[in-house]
């Protein structure tokens, strides 16, 4: 039986715009909830889903700062909502899904894109480390408040924002928060988004037969805020520049020329597409990339288009799904 982690081909690419891949969809009457919904990425995925139609709510930290951010997005006439939610925060996580809950609307599209990148160790209130607790816990917790909503659609999609970065590490099952292992905050990261693969292929395990898919996604090298943590070191290695700073594609470097950058309306546009498409009608539990399903990546083979094996192995997202139910103390219902 063939892997369904396979390019279709989609018939786009590294270039494509979020815009784009919504061209002739009709997104009225769907609602779509963007984590981290208001900067970078995120505003992209807020604003392309609202010009299409769709009512896009977006839980921020900052809600005066996210309000001041959709409300310079034109052309989307009061589509785009904001609330109070925290990802290290459970609590403020429960409190935002049992607010959406109370305005039962179905939930179409759930889009997990905030994230944090390469922090110093940095815990939340229990104890977990920042990366694993905002970027997959946060996230789970967030979706299992929701499922009634999602379940409620009848034809869902989450997205889940996993990263190339995937592949410097899996998820370490005995020491998740490096209690005992030395932090290293490239580990923790790549850790991060290899959880972030493994949860989309447990959820879509679940919610096939009722009608939620589950995707991961790699948005591309995109210079945004994520990026803030980066020593001078850091920013070096990656070849960057004083120049190159938040909003900008490096010289010569863009995807347009053969390189790996993109711009945000770029970067936006496979988890647009991931959420949208009828090119993944009846298609789920995959990580995609360049608007499209992602080849598989054999260990050890070089390349950055692709995906590692670990990320996507069965009992590896049983595992974690186990994990993330003990750490969190929630459970999906029905």
């Amino acid at each position: 039986m063939p892997s369904p982690q396979t390019p279709l081909p989609s018939g786009f690419g590294p270039a494509t715009t979020a815009r784009e891949v919504l061209r002739g969809l009709d997104l009225s009457g769907r609602v779509a909830v963007v984590t981290g919904g208001s900067a970078g990425l995120g505003l992209e995925t807020t604003r392309a889903l609202a010009e299409a139609g769709a009512t896009v709510v977006v839980p921020a930290r900052n809600v005066a700062k996210a309000r001041a951010a959709v409300a310079g997005l034109p052309h989307v006439e009061g589509r785009v909502e904001v609330a109070p939610m925290d990802l290290l925060d459970p609590a403020s996580i429960d409190a935002f899904a049992v607010a959406f809950l109370s305005s039962e609307r179905p939930l179409a599209m759930l889009i997990n894109n905030a994230g944090i990148m390469a922090t110093p160790l940095t815990r939340d209130a229990r104890g977990y480390e920042a990366q694993f607790a905002a970027n997959h816990l946060g996230h789970f917790q967030l979706t299992a408040r929701l499922w009634p909503a999602l379940l409620a659609a009848g034809d869902a999609r989450v997205v889940a924002l996993s990263s190339r970065g995937h592949q410097r590490a899996g998820v370490d099952f005995d020491d998740p928060n490096f209690e005992r292992r030395p932090y290293d905050k490239w580990q923790a990261y790549g850790q991060a988004k290899s959880a972030n693969v493994l949860f989309a292929v447990g959820l879509d395990r679940r919610g096939e037969a009722r009608g939620v898919r589950a995707f991961a996604v790699h948005p591309g090298v995109i210079l945004t805020d994520l990026g803030q943590h980066m020593t001078d070191e850091d920013r070096q290695a990656f070849g960057l520049t004083a120049a190159d700073g938040p909003g900008t594609v490096p010289a010569g470097r863009s995807v347009a020329e053969g390189g790996d950058f993109k711009n945000a309306q770029q970067g936006a546009a496979t988890s647009v597409w991931a959420a949208t498409s009828p090119q993944l009608a009846g298609r789920g539990g995959v990580y995609c990339q360049d608007c499209d399903m992602a080849p598989i990546l054999p260990p050890g083979a070089p390349g950055t288009v692709g995906v590692r094996p670990h990320a996507i192995d069965p009992e590896a997202a049983e595992r974690l799904w186990a994990l993330s139910e003990r750490l969190t103390g929630v459970r999906f219902a029905g």
